[in-house]
């Protein structure tokens, strides 16, 4: 979604975002996009086994069992991405991932993390489970860099996430256990083929595209 008018906070926000995707690459400042998604667990109730001459069919009765939210980073210019499945996705389980995130970064001297604003990424998150020397490091080691509000499509994680799932979770899943062997092999399978994200938008791109956006362009 796109703001229906004028918005400075929007255009500051987005060029500040696009400013960090046009940087070329840099191991010890690596840029990586973080979100996140839920995904229901439902249990399919009956099937009717296949005949000779018909398709096996499923029937619509089924049992929801909850759901789990899934974490996921992806790094655009390398083609590698890390999965978390988590029971909840509380600050609480914001702060683990990212501490994940920053295991796989051992030598980085600053991490550059672009994810959405919600409520939940917030740095006092590291405070409130991990030691004050590990937090501090913690948040030491990041930038954060936050998309505007309507501006989720800036994320580039957003794309992974709608890869994972048009081809790994358009289905009936009945459990936790099996969303995670199925995301792992999927996280494998793309990391393995080096897959990229071909980012194209840029900050000039969008005072044309999205000039109604600008109000300096308007006066």
């Amino acid at each position: 979604m796109i703001p229906p008018e004028q918005s400075a906070n929007f255009v500051a926000n987005m060029e500040r975002v696009l400013d960090v995707y046009k940087q070329p690459y840099n191991e010890e400042y690596p840029v990586v996009c973080m979100d996140e998604s839920p995904k229901q667990l439902i249990e399919e109730v009956a099937s009717i086994p296949m005949k000779p001459g018909q398709d096996a069919r499923v029937d619509y009765e089924y049992i929801r069992h909850g759901t789990v939210n899934i974490f996921i980073a992806n790094e655009p210019l390398t083609g590698r991405r890390i999965v978390d499945v988590t029971d909840f996705k509380t600050k609480a389980d914001w702060a683990k991932f990212i501490k994940k995130i920053s295991d796989e970064y051992p030598t980085a001297k600053k991490i550059k993390l672009v994810m959405d604003n919600f409520k939940t990424h917030d740095g006092s998150a590291f405070y409130e489970i991990f030691p004050p020397e590990q937090a501090k490091e913690l948040w030491d080691r990041f930038e954060f860099i936050l998309t505007p509000k309507h501006g989720s499509w800036l994320n580039m994680a957003e794309i992974e996430l709608h890869v994972l799932n048009g081809q790994c979770l358009n289905r009936h899943i009945p459990t936790k256990e099996k969303v995670i062997a199925e995301v792992e092999a999927w996280q494998n399978h793309r990391n393995n083929a080096n897959l990229k994200i071909n980012w194209q938008f840029t900050n000039e791109d969008a005072r044309i595209k999205l000039k109604k956006l600008y109000p300096s362009i308007q006066n």
